[in-house]
């Protein structure tokens, strides 16, 4: 099960909360679904818009956009088709709870049978898609501050008078 650590702004303090969460990537897309309900962080995340998602050792900037009930269950419900229904997983969690998609998806079984079952669970359990930031929206890299023109008093002027800027 892939995790990462979401870093939300709080919506109150405007301090950045981090929460460990379990993402899901389904089609080359990002979600991140609250497994424990309408906690802080889905609050947060609902009022910023946006999230530092790290996995690993890197870290990345991210829109957070909140999906309707509607299409967050068709997503789960296609993530988890290919899996064996577990009645069992069912009778111990009980219709209300559920272990995170995620989580199912690690252990290959679907809990659910219809779509009305899915929407019911993603109107308890929002599910969010991560989108990547246009690469132009990025922080500049190294490589960008190395091309950066020196500052007046580094700038020499060449033996036979050439304007471009030398480094001193």
């Amino acid at each position: 099960m892939p995790s990462a650590l979401l870093t939300v702004r709080g919506r109150i303090s405007g301090q950045p909360r981090s929460f460990p969460v379990a993402t899901l990537e389904v089609g080359g897309r990002l979600f991140v679904q609250a497994s424990y309900g309408e906690v802080d962080w889905v609050r947060n995340l609902r009022a910023s818009g946006e999230a530092v998602v790290k996995r690993g050792r890197d870290s990345e900037k991210m829109d957070a956009i909140e999906l309707p009930p509607e299409t967050s269950a068709a997503i789960i419900r296609d993530a988890l088709a290919p899996y064996r229904r577990s009645r069992l997983v069912r009778a111990v969690v009980g219709p209300l709870l559920r272990p995170p998609v995620a989580v199912l998806r690690l252990f290959r079984i679907r809990i659910d049978e219809t779509l009305e079952d899915y929407v019911a669970d993603a109107r308890r359990h929002p599910l969010f898609e991560l989108r990547r930031r246009p690469a132009a929206a990025k922080s500049r890299g190294a490589s960008s501050l190395l091309r950066a023109v020196p500052h007046e008093s580094c700038r020499r002027l060449s033996d036979d008078g050439d304007q471009r800027p030398r480094i001193a």
